[in-house]
């Protein structure tokens, strides 16, 4: 039986050191949000924060979608609200996952940058003892030169195939050293610094930029300034106030549409006049895929449609005539839309309106008619244009302080009696030039017809910074996926009729066609050849 006695520690010996575990723990964590695996984790959880983006509606696209989404959804609109649906790329979460990307891909770049620097500046290594024991080789074979020239050719030809390349003397002959493919490293940290200055565009471009949207109907009377107010919607960055905006005015003189047989259209094409910072106006012309440029904004064409003109003459023999935008809802432009008229039927003497007696029409514009009677259209050019439309007298709820869409009456009004329909079940057509006569001895004319465009005007400061990045990431990852690194030494050694040179070879990365690769240059090598 043995017996274990406890020693006692030695006198004098200083305690063993204990470390913080509180740095230990911040050292833990910084080492694992800048490894690669979790800068890829990160990166998949970005992409899958933004589908929800593409599934809701979002406030800073278009309010009056979400608003109809709260109409659709009553109980499940208001509960997804409060986890940010509708606003997802300026949520918390999205955000959090954003600059935990940003500080990962941060943490683990600089420490790769620093390593390949100080590799670029270390020579290839010397050739092993044992070239043999390579994944490539290529056994001696003699030359006739002396083996210093022999070696200083070998070296001088790598450098020509752009090998970096490192001579030496050793005591039993020569050794040339080579390396390439330090451009893998080099486009993968591209890559990443790319990814960098896309993640730095897109933050400070919410910070800095805006965008809004109009529909712009053909006309001089038509036009709009660069103002808020002015706008059908608009988005502002965070540090953008409304005075910041550019000054610019606009006005469409002309909208030309052409279009394939099947209906999808072939090309877009806007004329318009431009004033900016109050000069005069100037002609210029855009496209879908050309917007207009200007001095801290450009115009994109998203959209086009049909703007009936209607003429309403109350019995008193007033009249009063309004362009009003149908939106399309199918590839061969059936639009609907609703015509207002507030201010009409105001008695003679007095000049008083009497809300009960308010004309609104509600109607499908189609550019193309068919002969079958149905309310769709056939082609989307304005070939056979016909109007269905329905009339309503009463008080279309302008009054009460509501918000309303200029694009549907209200319903409240008509299911309370306050509006009601007198056009009877079947809606009345009308071609341009046609006109309709009403119970009272009013009538509605179908004056014309103009063209619309919807445009959006977007200033992103930091777009060309995104051009770049996106430039040289797309580099970057071709470089990182093409090059390879390898390494190849020769080893020259004195012979009975001049030298003896030994191969080898070592792909530093996954490179099918290494040995290939090896085998050519082995064989110039030793022919002699350039």
């Amino acid at each position: 039986m043995t017996v274990v006695e406890d020693r006692p520690a030695t006198a004098g010996a200083p305690p063993p050191r204990r470390g913080n575990p509180l740095l230990a723990l911040l050292r833990n964590s910084w080492r694992q949000l800048t490894s690669m695996r979790t800068a890829l984790i990160l990166l998949f959880l970005l992409a899958v924060a933004a589908v929800p983006g593409s599934i809701f509606p979002q406030r800073s696209v278009s309010r009056e979608n979400v608003a109809e989404y709260f109409t659709a959804h009553p109980k499940l609109a208001p509960a997804i609200d409060r986890l940010f649906a509708f606003d997802v790329y300026a949520s918390p979460w999205f955000a959090a996952i954003y600059l935990l990307l940003f500080t990962s891909l941060i943490g683990c770049v600089l420490p790769r940058l620093r390593d390949h620097i100080r590799a670029l500046r270390t020579v290839p290594p010397d050739a092993p003892k044992r070239l043999d024991r390579l994944p490539q080789h290529a056994p001696a074979a003699e030359r006739p030169e002396e083996p210093a020239a022999v070696a200083a050719e070998i070296a001088k030809t790598l450098r020509r195939r752009r090998w970096r390349t490192r001579l030496r003397e050793t005591p039993d002959g020569w050794t040339v050293a080579a390396e390439k493919g330090y451009l893998k490293e080099t486009g993968n940290l591209l890559f990443h610094f790319a990814m960098l200055a896309v993640l730095v565009g897109v933050g400070f471009g919410h910070w800095y930029g805006w965008h809004a949207n109009r529909l712009l109907v053909e006309g001089a009377d038509q036009g709009f300034c660069s103002a808020v107010t002015q706008f059908d919607e608009s988005v502002l960055g965070p540090r953008v106030d409304a005075s910041d905006l550019p000054d610019f005015c606009v006005r469409m003189t002309d909208f030309e549409s052409t279009f394939q047989s099947s209906g999808v259209p072939k090309s877009f094409e806007a004329t318009v006049e431009v004033s900016e910072n109050g000069g005069d106006y100037r002609p210029d012309r855009f496209t879908v895929n050309d917007p207009l440029r200007l001095d801290g904004a450009n115009i994109n064409l998203i959209g086009q449609g049909y703007a009936p003109v209607l003429r309403y003459t109350d019995r008193y023999g007033v009249s009063q005539t309004k362009v009003v935008p149908f939106l399309p809802g199918d590839l061969n432009m059936t639009s609907e839309g609703v015509v207002q008229f507030p201010d009409v039927n105001l008695d003679p003497a007095t000049g008083a309106r009497d809300p009960k007696l308010q004309m609104g029409f509600e109607g499908v514009f189609l550019p193309t008619g068919g002969t079958d009677g149905t309310a769709t259209s056939k082609f989307p050019a304005a070939d056979n244009p016909v109007l269905y439309i329905a009339a309503y007298r009463g008080d279309l709820g302008l009054d009460v302080g509501k918000p309303s869409s200029v694009y549907a009456l209200n319903r409240e009004q008509i299911a309370d009696g306050d509006l009601k329909k007198i056009s009877g079940e079947r809606p009345y057509v009308l071609r341009p030039g046609e006109k309709w006569t009403l119970d009272d001895g009013s009538t509605l004319e179908f004056a014309g017809i103009r063209r619309f465009a919807t445009i959006s005007i977007r200033h992103d400061p930091t777009q060309f910074l995104m051009l770049i990045g996106a430039v040289l990431g797309l580099a970057g990852l071709m470089l990182s996926l093409f090059t390879h690194r390898r390494r190849v030494w020769f080893r020259v050694v004195p012979a009975e009729n001049g030298s003896a040179i030994e191969a080898g070879g070592l792909p530093r990365t996954d490179y099918p066609g290494f040995g290939d690769e090896f085998a050519a240059l082995a064989r110039h090598i030793k022919e002699g050849t350039p």
